[in-house]
């Protein structure tokens, strides 16, 4: 079940827009393509898949701070874990 369907379905184009080029630099691979095409490709995929992962997280870190404002949350997270994943992605 989406907990935003909207950030959510954000984050599932952008992680779908990856796979897709995931599957092109694969094939790229497979056909001899020239190294510089193959090269913007997996730099799109790697940008496509860090989007998804900030959007995902500032998301999360959104509801969050609605929940100390009375929401409800249920990431409990430190400041140190939330710091490992906006590094994770860098």
């Amino acid at each position: 079940m989406m907990e935003n369907p909207e950030t959510d379905t954000a984050a599932l184009r952008r992680l779908r827009r990856a796979q897709g080029q995931l599957t092109a630099v694969i094939a790229m691979l497979e056909n001899g393509r020239d190294l510089r095409e193959v090269v913007i490709q997996l730099a799109a995929a790697s940008h496509a898949l860090h989007r998804a992962g900030f959007k995902i997280i500032s998301d999360r870190l959104r509801r969050c701070i609605l929940a100390e404002q009375g929401a409800t949350c249920a990431d409990h997270i430190t400041e140190e874990q939330l710091e490992k994943l906006f590094l994770g992605l860098a």
